[in-house]
């Protein structure tokens, strides 16, 4: 179920952006500006409105760009659903939890 207030969809995604063409073999700092947009605990693991995840990639493209990367491929895979309500932050939470909930059902048998 989508949320009543919004018809936008809560999607959950994972991307790996890659920044090519800055002549270092390192990629830390390019990737640490992408964290300051992020400030995520997940990294680049993000969750929340369609739009907002969309522009959390578009801007973390933006600020490497800045820092003197001339091109960058990113890699995205994102998930939605509307079978139940999904609240903000809980997406990943909740896939955590579940599979933990599994192995510790192995471990008691």
């Amino acid at each position: 179920m989508t949320d009543a207030n919004s018809d936008e969809l809560y999607a959950v995604a994972d991307f790996c952006l890659i920044p090519m063409g800055t002549g270092a073999v390192s990629v830390a700092a390019e990737i640490a500006e992408c964290q300051r947009i992020l400030s995520n605990g997940y990294g680049t693991n993000i969750e929340g409105p369609w739009s907002a995840v969309s522009k959390a990639i578009h801007d973390c493209h933006a600020a490497v760009h800045a820092h003197g990367a001339p091109r960058i491929a990113t890699d995205i895979r994102i998930g939605t659903r509307v079978d139940r309500e999904t609240a903000p932050g809980t997406g990943n939470d909740h896939k955590v939890r579940r599979v933990q909930e599994i192995l510790q059902q192995d471990n008691a048998a």
